[in-house]
């Protein structure tokens, strides 16, 4: 027996190569597989637009990036201006007594997204109730609101800080705004650029 297996030729790279594609389009688990694989490698390495610089549209033209918003408070009349239909198209939203601009999420707080309601409005009582419908037209202090609601309410506030640029407070009635200077918007554009 030594002899024989002494005298035994080992496959050959193309016998190999041709009994591994055999085994593979013989089956149509495999072929579906294979397909599987092939459109995940596709995602993982094709190339995308990541400049942030525009979005494209429907149509395909890039919409031109708008410019970023002058750190300043607003109150609810200074907010609602900014619900997606202005001159720039930019939308923004009060969480948690603070103004966010979310023209990058315009899909979504824009007009006709699905959270369009909040644009232009505190939103900080519909994200604590999770009812898109529950944004108030007047100030609202937000004291019946349980603690889990509040909980909830830091962390919408958390998410926004992360995703969208801080625009100042949203001020009640009577409430004499914060005047910013021009070192606070470059120090502000800075620290988001080292992000």
């Amino acid at each position: 027996m030594a002899e024989e297996a002494k005298d035994a030729v080992p496959p050959s790279e193309e016998s190999l190569v041709t009994s591994l594609l055999t085994e593979i389009f013989t089956s149509p688990i495999n072929i579906f597989l294979l397909g599987v694989c092939v459109v995940l490698i596709y995602k993982i390495f094709r190339p995308s637009n990541g400049s942030g610089a525009g979005k494209s549209n429907a149509s395909g033209p890039l919409e031109p990036p708008v410019p970023k918003m002058k750190r300043q408070d607003m109150n609810l009349a200074q907010l609602k201006q900014y619900d997606g239909t202005g001159e720039h198209g930019r939308v923004c939203v009060a969480v948690n007594g603070k103004v966010f601009d979310v023209t990058r999420g315009k899909k979504f707080y824009g007009p006709g997204g699905p959270y369009a309601a909040f644009a232009g409005h505190d939103a900080t009582r519909a994200l604590a109730t999770f009812s898109v419908n529950d944004v108030k037209e007047e100030y609202d202090d937000l004291s019946d609101l349980s603690s889990m609601q509040m909980d909830s309410v830091r962390e919408w506030e958390m998410q926004f800080t992360e995703k969208y640029d801080y625009i100042g407070k949203f001020l009640k009635s009577g409430e004499q705004p914060t005047e910013y200077s021009d070192e606070e918007d470059a120090k502000d554009t800075k620290s988001n650029k080292e992000d």
